[in-house]
């Protein structure tokens, strides 16, 4: 299953900030746009496993 989502970048001074719109929290701060979107594709990725592992314990406490 592949998951689809909207990164936005913008530079601020000498900093690339970047989100994702449709994930709450994911959001980096890096020197570089490059830095920029690796350090959102690893946010996202985490997100993403902390959510499902969130889930799967509370679907076990019922």
């Amino acid at each position: 299953m592949e998951n689809s989502f909207t990164a936005v970048y913008e530079k601020i001074d000498d900093w690339y900030i970047g989100y994702v719109q449709e994930l709450p929290g994911a959001n980096v701060q890096e020197r570089t746009l490059e830095e920029a979107r690796e350090s959102l594709r690893e946010a996202i990725e985490l997100i993403l496993i902390s959510s499902r592992e969130l889930a799967e314990h509370q679907l076990s406490c019922f």
